[in-house]
């Protein structure tokens, strides 16, 4: 995930709209180059965050660190991470933060996905669920992706999709309800933190993101690498004290 950012202009008056267009045309020109896939068979989980206008810094930034960090670990087959939008143009997250997507969902050519991860976003109850483009690429991503993961209101979009039919899942606290009434055929759990029912991991979002990411990667690599990845980012992390649900097959 790479940020774009813009130097403060000097001045007290807004930049006019000359000004603003020709920041866009020259800011991507400092930026680095999208990953490089040329690799198809390197031993690496290829993990896509799904990013948009109003996207929640910490469903996207947990997930982000606690996956981006197994780079660093030895003897693992590591994550590599990278943003995936409808389009390559500047995303604005709710506070503010401007990321320039590393691939567009509509125009690329997308690699391999092992882990889709679905953030939560300002309109993840109303409009983005009418986006046909988005819930397309959510399902063609679920065909093949190991593992689909969604923090808070994230779980909204894969059930609008259809890929959380037949499964138990779990949200954001207060969206609890509202999922349930959206989706009645949906099994909404609200006393846990994360819930993983096959290959579909709901978390409730929020901080609580970190431990929902945490667990994929305990259940990936083990206790001692999760507790590795914790410790890097200064987390208490104990698994049995994070009150979730796994549903056995």
């Amino acid at each position: 995930m790479r940020l774009l950012l813009l130097l403060p202009l000097l001045v007290l008056t807004a930049c006019s709209s000359d000004e603003t267009e020709h920041l866009r045309a020259v800011a991507p020109e400092n930026v680095p180059e999208a990953p490089d896939f040329s690799d198809p068979e390197e031993e690496v989980y290829n993990v896509a965050l799904l990013v948009m206008d109003g996207v929640y810094n910490t469903e996207l930034t947990a997930p982000y660190d606690i996956f981006q960090h197994t780079i660093f670990r030895k003897g693992i087959r590591p994550m590599r991470t990278f943003t995936v939008a409808e389009t390559r143009d500047v995303v604005t997250t709710f506070e503010g933060l401007r990321i320039l997507p590393d691939l567009s969902y509509r125009t690329d050519s997308l690699p391999r996905i092992d882990i889709l991860v679905v953030p939560s976003a300002e309109h993840h109850l109303d409009t983005d669920l009418e986006n046909e483009a988005l819930l397309d690429f959510v399902r063609r991503a679920d065909r093949e992706a190991q593992f689909v993961t969604s923090h808070c209101d994230g779980a909204f979009v894969l059930a609008a999709a259809g890929v959380l039919d037949g499964h138990v899942a779990t949200t954001f606290p207060a969206d609890v309800e509202k999922m349930r009434q959206m989706f009645p055929q949906l099994d909404i759990r609200q006393e846990v933190l994360f819930v993983h029912d096959g290959k579909y991991l709901t978390s409730a979002g929020g901080a609580k993101s970190f431990e929902a990411a945490l667990y994929l990667a305990e259940y990936l690599y083990g206790s001692k690498i999760a507790r590795s990845l914790a410790g890097g980012l200064v987390i208490d992390w104990r698994l049995e004290e994070v009150p979730h649900l796994v549903i056995k097959d």
